[in-house]
């Protein structure tokens, strides 16, 4: 279980052992990993293909998106946020630096704030 979370968070700080032990035991309560493997089955990545949104359908899109990344995010790279700013008309995109995957946590008031001001002013 270190080693997802390792991935996840830039701060090594919030990789703590008492973490990894708290999401492995949630992963092995009965029926978890059933319901996983019913959310996407063998072939998995036909599934995760399938969420993938077409570019044109972006570009159709007419509300106002925030789109908020870390830098240094390993699950996902920046450069998939910087496709999205470019592809959706009315987007604007935050990245945080010294952040990972867990941008809600790592810069958890700043992420709020952002969140919220950006509610604000969305028509």
């Amino acid at each position: 279980m270190r080693g997802p979370l390792d991935i996840f968070a830039w701060s090594r700080a919030l990789v703590t052992d008492e973490l990894a032990r708290l999401r492995y035991a949630a992963s092995v309560e009965p029926g978890v990993q059933e319901a996983s493997a019913m959310t996407f089955p063998a072939p998995r990545q036909r599934w995760v293909d399938s969420m993938v949104t077409p570019d044109d359908n972006l570009r159709s899109l007419e509300h106002p998106f925030l789109i908020v990344h870390g830098r240094d995010d390993r699950a996902i790279p920046v450069a998939h946020a910087l496709h999205l700013l470019a592809v959706i008309p009315r987007s604007e995109l935050h990245v945080f630096g010294q952040c990972g995957h867990w941008t809600q946590i790592e810069h958890a008031a700043a992420f709020a704030a952002l969140v919220s001001d950006f509610l604000a002013r969305a028509d």
